[in-house]
This record gives structure tokens, C-alpha cells and sequence, in this order.
């Protein structure tokens, strides 16, 4: 398979398929492909399956599309302002935010990523659950907004706005600390609590999060007329 990423703040990743390849995706993805792609829509693991993509803020149904002749074309487009990046899960397993799985090749696995720690759970911007890429394959994420990369050393640690971590690798440690101050609580702007992601691995950054986008448009949308 052969993908180039087109477009920027509203991407696309377009695909041509060898006769055989299969590409699966969230219910709703596809934007185009050849009349000779195969699609197939299914639970993609029973009910369990279905259930287990609800929790992750994705739809319960997946398609797969199959190629059915060598050159056969497939595009993706990304669903909200952002970048979609494609990351090699056979390397590493990647945890992403609910709701970023855009597509990938057929031997990527989606699972079910569990905040171990209270206060991420509670205050990390995701909540509980998230998203784990792993198995076999190239899997493509949806980012919200522009998307900074940054490998961290073992040991080394940085801390992010909550709800600006898009993804990054398993081997990165995630926890929440509280903002020291009251002043930079109550006038700092970041909120009480900010994100701390511990190397070693690689991190993504998003700029920015859908619900900051929405929370900076609400003031500009029309009211009910009473």
C-alpha cells in the first residue's frame, strides 16, 4: 500500500491498494474510492466488539474495503480541523485520545486503553478510557490542529496543557499534577491541573483540542430567538 496525505487544516490520506490489500475505518471515513473497491460493514468482533468502540467514542460498525485489482485508490478525510499522522504500530504500541483512530491496514488492533492512575482518569482531559494502536501495520490518527512531535529521554518529563495530548507511545508514563499557587490556579489560564508525560518515547502534541475549538466558538454562536 502507497498513501500520500493531501490538503492541510481539512487532510485526506488517499491510498493505492495492490488486489487483496484490506484497509479498515471508523463508520463514516471514506470520502472516495474506484468502483472496483470492495466495501464490507461489520461489528468487527461480535457485540463485544461494538461495545468496546462505544466506550473508545468511536462507532460501534467498521468497513473494510478490499481491492480487487492492483492501482485500486482509497481516500480518508479527517472529520474537524487537525492533521492526520501515520505511525507504524508494529514499532510500538501507540495510546491515543478517544475518538483519533481514522483508519488503518488490516492486521491493527483497537483496544481499549485504561487510565491507571485516579487523577488522570478524572482530570486528564480524556477521561478513563483511551485508545491503544497495536499489532501489525500502519495505522493513521487524527490530530486536532497542528501536531508537534517530541522524543523524550528515559527519565525526562514535561508537562502539557490537559486535553493537548494526542498521542504517544506505551512506554511513556502519563500522570496529572495539580498547578502550585493559587494565584497561577485561579489567573494562570491552564486550569487547576496540567498533564505529565515521562520518557522514554515519543509524544504528540496537539494545538488545538476540539473542546477548546468549541469553548472559543460558543460566544459567536446565535442564541434561540424567545
Amino acid at each position: 500500500m502507497n498513501y500520500k496525505i493531501i490538503g492541510s487544516t481539512m487532510p485526506l490520506v488517499e491510498m493505492t491498494l495492490s488486489r487483496g490489500e484490506v484497509i479498515k475505518c471508523q463508520a463514516g471515513a471514506m470520502k472516495w474510492m474506484d468502483a472496483t473497491v470492495e466495501m464490507k460493514t461489520s461489528m468487527d468482533g461480535g457485540v463485544g466488539g461494538f461495545l468496546k468502540r462505544k466506550v473508545m467514542g468511536e462507532s460501534g460498525f467498521m468497513n473494510f474495503f478490499t481491492a480487487q485489482q492492483d492501482g485500486d485508490r482509497i481516500a480518508f478525510g479527517h472529520t474537524f480541523p487537525g492533521h492526520i499522522i501515520p505511525v507504524d504500530v508494529s514499532k510500538r504500541s501507540i495510546i491515543c485520545q478517544k475518538r483519533a483512530f481514522l483508519c488503518a491496514t488490516e492486521g491493527v488492533d483497537l483496544e481499549i486503553a485504561f487510565q491507571r492512575r485516579l487523577g488522570s482518569g478524572f482530570f486528564g482531559g480524556e477521561g478513563f478510557v483511551m485508545q491503544e494502536l497495536k499489532g501489525t501495520g500502519l495505522a493513521f490518527v487524527e490530530i486536532d490542529g497542528e501536531a508537534y512531535e517530541m522524543d523524550l529521554a528515559a527519565g525526562q518529563s514535561i508537562k502539557v496543557e490537559t486535553g493537548s495530548v494526542g498521542m504517544y507511545e506505551a512506554t511513556v508514563d502519563m500522570n496529572i499534577e495539580m498547578i502550585k499557587g493559587f494565584r497561577n490556579m485561579l489567573f494562570g489560564g491552564e486550569g487547576m491541573f496540567l498533564t505529565t508525560l515521562t520518557g522514554p518515547g515519543k509524544v504528540w502534541i496537539q494545538t488545538m483540542p476540539i473542546q477548546s475549538m468549541a469553548g472559543e466558538m460558543y460566544p459567536f454562536l446565535p442564541t434561540p430567538s424567545k
